[in-house]
């Protein structure tokens, strides 16, 4: 509320944890994870309804937004949806539901904590196997390593 008793007309964010994000995801929310591509190969929330448009893109200058953000969630999502907005730890995803919400979405909740208390609680979660290199340890025998004075 302002100095002069006008309030805002902007919707505002709620912010849920991430016990209660896990229960609407697995029924009846879309889960938008606002991270950049990297991270969410890295790792992401394990469920159906998951979408990734990143919020904020990594440059050498730091951290900008993503100009086609709202362009592309409107090609993912639609404005009845409902949908948890989740990111590393809170901050991008709050920004983000706070810019949905302008956007005229209805049922839109930021996961607060993000990424990080989903893991601190054990939850579910996905890799990209694709990108990611296993090193196994090799052991070999001795008498395969040199051979003996029979094997020459």
């Amino acid at each position: 509320m302002g100095s002069l008793g006008i309030e805002s007309s902007k919707p505002e964010v709620v912010t849920i944890d991430v016990v209660a994000a896990k229960g609407l995801i697995q029924t009846t929310h879309v889960y938008l994870d606002v991270r950049t591509v990297e991270e969410f190969e890295k790792g992401h929330v394990d469920t159906v309804k998951i979408i990734n448009i990143p919020y904020m893109f990594n440059t050498p200058e730091g951290r900008v937004k993503n100009q086609e953000f709202r362009k592309e969630l409107l090609s993912a999502c639609k404005k009845e949806d409902h949908v948890i907005v989740g990111c590393q730890s809170g901050v991008r995803s709050l920004y983000a539901t706070a810019d949905l919400l302008a956007e005229g979405f209805k049922d839109v909740s930021n996961m607060g904590g993000g990424y990080v208390d989903w893991l601190k609680n054990e939850f579910p979660v996905k890799a990209s196997l694709a990108k990611t290199e296993y090193e196994f340890p090799v052991k070999v025998e001795a008498s395969l390593a040199k051979p003996s004075l029979d094997q020459l």
